[in-house]
């Protein structure tokens, strides 16, 4: 149990207390310094005679073990880590620059699959009243005029002309040359009444812009009757229609009196043409 006690004592004397031969012995200045390899052989040289006074001093006792040097050499024994910077790269951050000009536009892609249909959305509020609308323009045009007085006639064209005055709104029939001028261009109506002659033929025409286009024709008979002849024209602006009597191989003839109108001729305005 000494022994055990005595080789505590010694290891832990080792660790602790300094190198004896190192405290002991300064180098010579003139002397160059020892190689590193050779230290630790005169330390333990150093020790091992240690040892041996020891062993001597208590004779009886059994040879204690060498005592082994377990720390690193002193170069290795103090290791400093290594630092290794690091910068903050938003300190070196500079300032934002100006905004470059814009680029050309790309080609446009192709147009994609139509998707499906969404919900019906909900409804919205009434809105207000809007600003009051243009006035409505309407377009009329209408007349109607007939004839007191009888008419006998030898020339082959002679123009109807008419006495009394109905209506003539906007006076577009003129009563000097018995023509209907079309200022109101559209959709018109005319109808033309006579009564013919007791032995005499009746043969008139409705005229646009000299060209026929229907007839009123009575052959010669004991007996008077009244004729009539109706007809739907498209006029264009500035065109004209009026009656013309024609003479054939008999007298051409229309009857009226003072007293009763058995000759009218009327028109009016069905559709403008700048209506939808």
């Amino acid at each position: 149990m000494e022994g055990l006690w005595a080789l505590r004592v010694l290891l832990l004397s080792c660790l602790l207390l300094p190198n004896p031969v190192c405290s002991q012995t300064s180098p010579d200045p003139g002397q160059h310094p020892a190689d590193p390899e050779e230290v630790p052989s005169k330390h333990q040289a150093a020790r091992a005679t240690q040892e041996q006074k020891d062993s001597g001093v208590q004779e009886g006792l059994p040879p204690r073990p060498h005592c082994v040097r377990c720390c690193e050499p002193p170069e290795h024994r103090f290791s400093y880590p290594q630092y290794h910077p690091q910068i903050n790269m938003t300190i070196l951050k500079g300032e934002k620059g100006e905004r470059g000009e814009r680029g050309m536009q790309g080609k446009f892609g192709k147009t994609g699959v139509a998707g499906s249909r969404g919900h019906t959305g909900p409804k919205g509020q009434k809105g207000s009243a809007g600003a009051p609308g243009e006035r409505c323009k309407s377009h009329y045009a209408a007349f109607s005029v007939g004839r007191k007085k009888p008419l006998h006639s030898n020339d082959y064209y002679q123009t109807l002309i008419f006495d009394t005055e109905f209506v003539n709104l906007y006076d577009h029939f003129n009563m000097f040359t018995g023509k209907f001028y079309c200022y109101v261009p559209g959709i018109y109506y005319f109808s033309l009444n006579v009564h013919t002659w007791n032995q005499k033929e009746t043969y008139l025409h409705i005229m646009r812009n000299g060209a026929e286009v229907v007839i009123l024709y009575a052959q010669v008979s004991d007996r008077s009757i009244m004729q009539s002849q109706s007809v739907m024209l498209e006029l264009r602006e500035q065109d004209e229609v009026w009656v013309r009597l024609y003479k054939g191989e008999r007298e051409n003839a229309v009857f009226s009196d003072e007293y009763d109108t058995y000759i009218t001729f009327s028109g009016h305005l069905i559709k403008y043409s700048g209506d939808p």
